[in-house]
């Protein structure tokens, strides 16, 4: 996979889609800025941050990905991914469905993904050195480049959905004191049901992640 480094952007996964949009870029393509003047979180919260920590986009055709992923989980496949690379580094780091990297009870970044036509772009935010308040850092020796090409190069290998779910479905405990945005309310996850797909059962509605 081809990557684009950058000094500063405005958002990875905004500058991705256009160009995906415009047609001067091809999947796959992938990335990485030291820093992030605007970049998009979850529910349109921003995530942007100094050097030293994540930023990063890819985007990967709907062909290549494994055929039994269900693309409402998408956030979960490649964060979960990304949950284990960090483990390589001796991170703590766990994944809280459906997109966000705890460190504890603190979120230290977060995963967004978008389709367009026929292509998953996914962006990646990780506070490895410094955060803003309300968040952590992870703080340890992990350098933001070598960090996406060990992550690069675990995701184009693929891995089954049902294999990944096997192991976010081992630690999916871990949800059980948070909560999640549903709509305009929280719903607290303590009793919530893990289905196959990815989704939830709250309250005895199924939940979907369409982030």
């Amino acid at each position: 996979m081809e990557i684009l480094y950058f000094d500063t952007i405005d958002s990875t996964q905004l500058y991705l889609v256009e160009k995906i949009r415009d047609g001067s870029i091809k999947a796959p393509f992938a990335i990485l800025s030291r820093v992030q003047e605007l970049g998009v979180g979850s529910r349109d919260n921003g995530w942007s941050g100094v050097e030293g920590n994540f930023f990063a986009s890819f985007a990967v055709s709907l062909s290549d990905l494994p055929s039994d992923l269900p693309l409402s989980s998408a956030s979960i496949y490649f964060s979960f991914i990304m949950k284990q690379v960090l483990l390589e580094y001796d991170s703590r780091v766990w994944l809280k469905w459906p997109n966000d990297f705890y460190l504890g009870v603190d979120k230290v970044g977060g995963t967004i993904t978008q389709k367009v036509d026929d292509i998953l772009v996914c962006g990646i935010g990780i506070n490895l050195k410094n955060a803003p308040d309300g968040y952590k850092a992870l703080c340890g020796d992990i350098e933001a480049k070598k960090l996406f090409e060990d992550y690069l190069l675990q995701l184009e290998r693929f891995p089954k959905w049902k294999q990944v779910f096997s192991q976010f479905e081992i630690e999916f405990d871990s949800n059980r004191n948070f909560s999640v945005h549903i709509g305009n309310e929280r719903k607290s996850l303590s009793d919530a049901i893990l289905c196959e797909d990815g989704s939830l059962i709250i309250e005895e509605k199924k939940v979907f992640s369409l982030r």
